[in-house]
């Protein structure tokens, strides 16, 4: 495989995703001369032009000038008009997460934040925690991050923070020197096909530690909890009980928001209150509060940060309110994060919770959300709107009248409204001053959601 080290000049096909920006902005900053090619014009691509950062909107074999080096997402098929061009050229390709992990070889250390849920919050909770002066970091963040005006924010070159994502098993080209699991759910199916996959990829990513580093991991969840204990290794635990790291003395504000005392083994390191609502926030802040004080940093500083945190867009967003009626958006798109983010939208005051779920996958509607659908029990009513394609092409076998009924079964009330015009009609006619929509979802929601206004 060709090794970034190797070339000067690198084109990024997919270059607007909000990996990839991240992924040019850092070897930009380390002296490469970067470009790329994108479909469309987004928050990152303009982040890219901001700092003169040649960006192609569309594809196109010329668009590879004279670069030396081809970097792709996983999103981009080899029959990509670009792809094709370089192999015909002879400009060696590789994949997003293979850079990613070329790139961490040049630092010190390596904190690697993975988890089926709460990454990209827990690695955004971290880069803020940098940018208050407390650990001099390059953070990697899988989103959009309003104060680093994109996912990435570029620090020293001896330690770098980066989600580990365990799609199609990205996270394995790391090598960590410090590595967090939150979590272990049935996601990803279409790629691992069962649990014990998905389970066996997260052991093996443990397993790149080398013999001195830190495995941190959230013994609330079973799963993350069997890895610990099969771990020899250096290891540390946190959770709201029976671990390391706990929460005590935990309260929620009249906007969800939680304050706790953070506890290491029985001793009291400080306090933090959050802005950003809900259970999960609470135990994502007492990972990235966890790693932050392995790395280094001041527990004082450490709460500075958190208690400033806003979300990142796409998680819990505030959108704005219709006639009293208050509409949030969040990037949920598994039963356990559906679940999470209503629980959180339920400890604000409101009166009926509305929640829009748009499934993003033909595959995830059919392996989660026909039978057992118990996630939206905290909504008082589920609209849900057509299934977005995502990668995959509809063949027929489920539609998103079948969710309504796995729904219904699950105890909740759901509609079926094949669009989001109509979705904006049922709020209208249905929803008072005072009510509450969650949008969820990893699709083109966060897009649709904007006619609710």
């Amino acid at each position: 495989m060709a090794h970034i080290s190797e070339h000067k000049r690198i084109h990024l096909i997919g270059i607007g995703g909000c990996s990839m920006s991240g992924l040019a902005q850092i070897l930009n900053a380390r002296g490469y001369a970067v470009q790329g090619s994108d479909q469309n014009v987004s928050p990152f691509t303009q982040r890219l032009a901001e700092l003169k950062i040649p960006v192609f909107i569309g594809h196109d074999a010329g668009n590879l000038g004279d670069a030396d080096l081809v970097i792709y997402s996983a999103a981009v098929r080899a029959d990509n008009i670009e792809r094709a061009a370089a192999r015909a050229r002879g400009i060696p390709e590789i994949e997003r997460s293979a850079a990613l992990g070329q790139l961490t070889e040049g630092y010190g250390q390596v904190a690697g934040i993975a988890g089926c849920h709460g990454k990209t919050t827990v690695t955004s909770m971290l880069a803020l925690i940098c940018e208050t002066g407390a650990l001099d970091a390059t953070v990697h963040v899988g989103g959009f991050v309003d104060f680093l005006k994109g996912g990435v924010r570029l620090g020293s070159h001896e330690l770098f923070i980066t989600e580990a994502c365990e799609y199609v098993e990205s996270f394995l080209t790391l090598r960590p020197t410090v590595a967090l699991v939150n979590n272990i759910d049935n996601d990803h199916l279409d790629y691992y096909g069962d649990m014990e996959h998905i389970v066996d990829a997260f052991r093996r990513f443990v397993a790149l530690l080398p013999g001195d580093g830190l495995f941190l991991g959230c013994a609330d969840d079973p799963r993350v909890r069997a890895l610990l204990a099969a771990h020899a290794g250096n290891k540390l635990s946190y959770g709201m009980r029976d671990a390391d790291y706990t929460p005590e003395n935990v309260a929620f504000d009249e906007f969800g928001c939680a304050s706790f005392e953070l506890v290491f083994r029985g001793e009291k390191l400080g306090s933090i209150k959050l802005k950003v609502p809900g259970g999960h926030a609470l135990i994502d802040a007492v990972a990235a509060a966890a790693v932050a004080l392995a790395l280094g940093a001041p527990m004082e500083q450490i709460s500075f940060a958190l208690a400033r945190f806003e979300n990142t867009r796409r998680r819990f967003e505030f959108y704005g309110e219709k006639n009293g009626v208050r509409i949030y958006h969040d990037y949920g798109h598994h039963p356990a994060e559906i679940a999470a983010t209503l629980a959180a939208a339920k400890r604000m005051r409101h009166g009926k919770l509305y929640c829009v779920f748009q499934c993003n996958s033909y595959t995830r509607a059919k392996t989660l959300f026909l039978e057992n659908v118990t996630c939206f029990a905290d909504a008082d009513a589920v609209l849900v709107p057509d299934i977005y394609p995502g990668r995959e092409k509809d063949d027929g076998s489920v539609h998103a009248r079948d969710m309504v009924r796995g729904i219904r079964a699950g105890g909740s009330e759901a509609v079926y409204l094949a669009t989001f015009e109509e979705i904006n009609s049922y709020l209208e006619k249905n929803a008072r001053p005072g009510d509450l929509v969650v949008t969820v979802g990893s699709g083109d929601v966060y897009v649709q959601t904007k006619k609710l206004l």
